[in-house]
């Protein structure tokens, strides 16, 4: 399984964590709404299959540019990937970066509103937060943040598997 990946280049592959048992049981709630509007005139229902197609093209557009498959550290800083997508922070932009909890988050941050992709595998887009403003949001667990501090940049809040491993990689 290629859950971790390093060579003789100091380079680190980190998946995005499994969801933890709340975003899973919403996930699981979410997937069945297109299959439920697809299964209805099975049940004499008349229901259109245009709702049901949007849905499973909204699911299909988060799947593929919202929610992150992996996290790579490299010498030169992160690469994030997507599906059809990729982002990189610079290891001259990142400023500090830690594993942090709900609670550390909550001070960190404050009152925070999710802008993007919420629910379906975890939350994907911006956090607006009262104390921070803007913030890149990817997370698929409600444990196990890692809060990236970047220079004069919005800072980043992921759940790569192994977060510590993952911080460790970066600060080396």
């Amino acid at each position: 399984m290629d859950r971790l990946v390093s060579d003789e280049t100091n380079v680190s592959s980190y998946q995005l964590a499994p969801m933890s048992a709340l975003i899973r049981t919403v996930t699981i709630l979410l997937l069945v709404l297109p299959v439920a509007f697809l299964a209805a005139p099975l049940f004499g229902e008349r229901l259109p299959a245009v709702p049901a197609l949007v849905i499973i093209a909204a699911y299909a557009w988060i799947r593929l540019r919202f929610r992150p498959s992996r996290f790579v550290v490299h010498r030169d800083g992160i690469e994030v990937r997507w599906p059809l997508k990729c982002r990189r922070i610079s290891r001259k932009d990142i400023a500090n970066v830690r594993v942090i909890d709900g609670y550390e988050l909550n001070k960190e941050t404050g009152w925070c509103v999710r802008v993007g992709s919420g629910g379906l595998w975890g939350g994907f887009g911006w956090l607006w937060t009262k104390r921070r403003g803007i913030v890149q949001m990817y997370v698929s667990r409600t444990d196990g943040y890692v809060w990236i501090e970047t220079c004069g940049k919005r800072p980043w809040l992921i759940t790569p598997e192994r977060p510590e491993a993952f911080v460790r990689a970066l600060m080396r």
